[in-house]
């Protein structure tokens, strides 16, 4: 079988080269396969005992832990920042937290370090940002985080009943659905800042449709994510690259809350 998993490719790579840098004994388990081949079934374990392959609790206990100090962080920040810093802090927070972000992503080596410092940021951010939509919508922090994880179980439901495959046209479509989308509001971004309304996020009825497609998109990059962290256990990477699918999964979170902030307050705008 194979992946056209950019990701796991990169990752799949790394860890060739971990093993060849000494992490088994040279010529114990035979030439491991890159992500491009078809994977073994016989003949040697898909990682060697010196490093324990990642698992799906791995995951697990790593996205957890990356929700809880994003929580601690958000909940830090809407309580010690003063208004008069939160729109520096907010900015500031959002471009620290892109950079990471794309430094993580485009990594070759995963490190947890890294995936940490991200949840730290973006939770300043997630914080201040919660803040400012509870401020004018009293309860709407509560509704997006229900609907948040609402989506996200039901989609791990589908995945794992095999209702939602993730196959290779399944995986194109949505990750150029994903480009496209961010794609979009990176134009929309560079307009506001000169003053241009282009009507994505305003309240209108094509703000509301932009934000549900935006919803529907962040909602399938969970299967990519679920699909990921099966590929990757399955492949045997090691224990440490689990930070990066815990990475993935927090990244979708993250952007699904910020969209149903959004959508909510669209219908509570005139309360």
């Amino acid at each position: 079988m194979k992946t056209s998993n950019p990701v796991l490719t990169r990752l799949g790579q790394a860890a060739e080269r971990e093993r060849a840098a000494g992490y088994a004994p040279v010529g114990q388990y035979g030439q491991q396969p890159g992500y491009g081949t078809p994977y073994p079934t016989t003949d040697y374990p898909a990682a060697p005992p010196t490093v324990r392959p990642m698992t799906v609790d791995d995951v697990v206990v790593k996205t957890v832990t990356l929700l809880g100090i994003l929580g601690a962080s958000a909940t830090a920040a809407w309580a010690l920042v003063p208004d008069s810093l939160l729109v520096i802090t907010l900015v500031g927070s959002v471009l620290v937290g892109f950079a990471l972000a794309m430094i993580i992503s485009f990594a070759r080596m995963a490190n947890p370090a890294l995936v940490v410092a991200y949840a730290i940021v973006e939770g300043v951010a997630v914080g201040l940002v919660s803040k400012v939509f509870e401020t004018v919508y009293e309860g709407i922090v509560l509704q997006a985080v229900s609907a948040t994880f609402g989506v996200f179980f039901l989609m791990a439901i589908l995945y794992k009943i095999r209702a939602i495959r993730a196959t290779p046209r399944f995986v194109r479509f949505v990750s150029a659905a994903i480009i496209g989308v961010v794609g979009v509001m990176l134009i929309n971004l560079v307009f506001a800042i000169f003053g241009i309304n282009t009507g994505l996020r305003d309240g209108s009825p094509l703000a509301i449709g932009f934000s549900l497609v935006c919803i529907v998109v962040a909602s399938l990059s969970f299967v990519l994510s679920f699909h990921e962290v099966e590929e990757g256990v399955r492949m045997g990477l090691p224990q440490r690259y689990s930070w990066v699918a815990a990475f993935g999964i927090l990244v979708s979170l993250v952007w699904l809350y910020l969209e149903m902030l959004r959508l909510i307050s669209y219908f509570q705008g005139d309360d």
